[in-house]
């Protein structure tokens, strides 16, 4: 009997330690910090924010990234970038619930239109720590301030573009991001409105991409073969112009139609310089990044500001080129 009760001793120690250990694991798993850019001991900052994109790796979300770094850097804040490595909703609003109960100093991230994004800003705000929405707004939801892109205007700009390059009648079929998509929504409509008192100009179809490369040559190719006189293509997302490039070339009528796309990704200024694409609508992704930082700080100390800050947006040609992503600073020096 006493070595069956020495037995049951051992066994309840080794499971409370095993519980204890998960316990503490999968708290520090919860919220944590990237090893690469966890602070140091010694190192006290002022404040500190989490970033969280749509996707990690793209190379858009990385610019954003980059200025919103430089400004951490330069106003003493630690900055995290956290979120899914490739876009899933799901894990996404997993990824800001976690920064809210980490009890952050602000929330620096995408507008979603839907409740379970509302509900977290409202959560955040009973918490005191603000939400800034950047790149894509979401104004339903209570956030205080929105950093990023007029996309009606970038829309409205992209059809104006077209009005210029082209004469006669066209034929223009939109490739966009995702047709549910707040911010593709409005690219969208503002090329509709420029183009609206323009007899020449028809609209003959509007295909998701789902913000991939494959997705637009795929709606790309879809739109050639349903609608064979097709003449202009408009890619509302900075992979839909590159996916129609690919697509006008191997049917070997980059020479007949126009090609407006969205963002200044390497590979669509190659398409540009070649004359494949004849122009794209340039956001300032570094600007976005370094502006949203300063606005947290701003909302920190309690300033009251315009909640929405918009930045930079204008069409290029191949004769702006050369141009590289990393100079698209939008006026803002680190």
């Amino acid at each position: 009997m006493l070595y069956f009760r020495r037995f049951l001793y051992i066994i309840t120690f080794l499971v409370f330690l095993l519980t204890g250990f998960l316990t503490l694991y999968y708290g520090k798993e919860t919220f944590h910090f990237n090893e690469e850019t966890k602070p140091s001991a010694e190192k006290t900052y002022d404040y500190h924010f989490v970033l969280i994109p749509e996707e990690l790796d793209n190379d858009y979300w990385r610019l954003v990234e980059q200025g919103a770094r430089d400004a951490a850097k330069f106003h003493n804040v630690y900055l995290e970038y956290l979120g899914p490595k490739q876009a899933n909703n799901d894990e996404y609003l997993k990824t800001i619930d976690m920064a809210i109960a980490g009890l952050v100093d602000g929330v620096i991230t995408q507008g979603v239109a839907e409740p379970e994004f509302d509900k977290l800003v409202t959560k955040s705000r009973e918490k005191l720590i603000p939400v800034v929405t950047i790149d894509t707004d979401a104004p339903e939801s209570g956030r205080a301030v929105y950093v990023g892109t007029d996309n009606y205007y970038s829309g409205f700009l992209a059809g104006k573009a077209l009005l210029n390059d082209t004469k006669g009648e066209q034929k223009v079929a939109i490739v966009t991001g995702r047709l549910e998509a707040p911010h593709q929504k409005l690219r969208v409509q503002g090329f509709k409105d420029a183009v609206a008192t323009e007899k020449r100009i028809e609209i003959v179809a509007i295909e998701e991409s789902n913000i991939t490369e494959i997705g637009a040559q795929e709606a790309a190719h879809r739109i050639l073969q349903q609608h064979p006189k097709t003449t202009a293509f408009y890619g509302t997302s900075a992979l839909d112009g590159i996916g129609i490039a690919k697509v006008v070339k191997r049917v070997k009528a980059e020479e007949d139609l126009y090609i407006i796309g969205f963002d200044i990704l390497q590979e669509t200024l190659d398409y540009i310089e070649e004359g494949t694409i004849e122009a794209t609508v340039v956001q300032f992704p570094y600007q976005m990044g370094y502006e949203a930082v300063e606005k947290m700080i701003q909302l920190n100390k309690g300033e009251k500001m315009d909640p929405l800050q918009h930045t930079d947006t204008k069409v290029i040609y191949k004769e702006d080129l050369p141009i590289s992503p990393s100079s698209m600073n939008g006026g803002s020096k680190p």
